[in-house]
């Protein structure tokens, strides 16, 4: 049974719930402002004001912590970006009274801790261009001490209960922690109590729902297809969705293989710690399997990247060595 209790759940579910709600809220008020990073993927407001309401109240609940995030406020401390820090620091006003331009880009700027033995992990809105199109994203935030996750959590604003993977929901809030299994609650209701997730029982490959992204450049839609083919899976069972929600959808039995191959564009890819982490760990406390490409144990020991691993590929855990062995003889 899950401890509602523990210091680190509670915060958890506090702030992923705090942070789904300013979300929601953004979209609402159509923050269209954005920026384009370095790597060109979009940034919206909502990542810059989730992460910094996350990143002051992991500070305020456990001063001494490390936190490692996705955002940097660099860009946003610039002159020609005052407009858009006003437009963060309101909406982040709404949960932190008084907060200011300044303010905010420091609490942003906290996520830009160096992982160590013990530390946690967010990415304040996974899924960004999901969210721009009103598509599935999710609030992602984990702990990893020595390299593994111990506990992590999923806010996913419009995911249906159960893990509906053809449908739009009134969101979910998903809670794990290393030996007390993986739960769920909905978004709408605080009082609504937790109730267990399970993945799928599946146990014939050809009756798998397998998972991707919709942006094809996030990983080899040819190998995928090809990976279909040779497990016997029909292509009406193919579910297209955006984010960790993914794992949300496993974990809840929605889903039963979801492989994150390596894009032909980018072979050297190795994925950053905060797309994996709270996924991962729901998936696992649900029943199922999480493993890089050839197998081995996902290693959040390496820095800001899995550099020890190749891909990722997430299952129920049934059909886990039927997905290695595919993989395997695609070569």
């Amino acid at each position: 049974m899950l401890d509602l209790t523990r210091p680190e759940i509670a915060f958890m579910n506090g702030v992923l719930r705090e942070a789904a709600a300013l979300a929601r809220a953004i979209q609402a008020a159509s923050a269209a402002h954005s920026l384009t990073k370095g790597d060109y993927s979009p940034v919206t407001v909502a990542d810059f004001a989730v992460q910094a309401v996350a990143a002051h109240r992991l500070r305020a609940t456990f001063p001494a912590t490390v936190l490692v995030a996705e955002e940097r406020a660099a860009r946003l401390r610039e002159a020609e970006q005052a407009d858009m820090l006003e437009v963060i620091a309101a909406f982040v006003a709404r949960v932190i009274p008084g907060a200011t331009g300044a303010a905010v880009c420091d609490w942003i700027d906290e996520g830009a801790g160096e992982p160590g033995d013990d530390f946690w992990t967010l990415d304040p809105i996974d899924g960004t261009k999901g969210y721009r199109r009103g598509g599935q994203y999710a609030i992602a935030l984990a702990r990893i001490q020595n390299g593994r996750v111990v506990c992590g959590g999923l806010a996913c604003p419009v995911l249906a209960e159960n893990g509906d993977t053809e449908t739009m929901g009134d969101g979910m809030v998903l809670l794990a922690a290393r030996g007390q299994g993986a739960w769920q609650a909905p978004l709408s209701n605080p009082d609504t109590a937790f109730t267990p997730l399970a993945v799928s029982a599946c146990t014939e490959p050809s009756r798998a729902r397998i998972m991707r992204s919709y942006e094809s450049g996030h990983t080899n839609v040819e190998a995928l297809e090809a990976l279909a083919v040779s497990l016997g899976i029909p292509k009406d069972q193919c579910v297209l969705m955006d984010s960790q929600a993914k794992y949300a959808c496993m974990a809840a039995g929605g889903a039963e293989l979801l492989f994150r191959l390596l894009s032909p564009a980018q072979p050297d890819y190795r994925e950053c710690i905060w797309d994996q982490a709270a996924g991962s760990i729901v998936v696992e406390e649900a029943g199922g399997r999480v493993t890089d490409l050839r197998g081995a144990p996902l290693d959040f020991s390496q820095g800001l990247r899995l550099a020890a691993n190749i891909g990722v590929f997430a299952s129920n855990g049934r059909l886990h060595e039927a997905g290695l062995a595919a993989l395997a003889a695609l070569g």
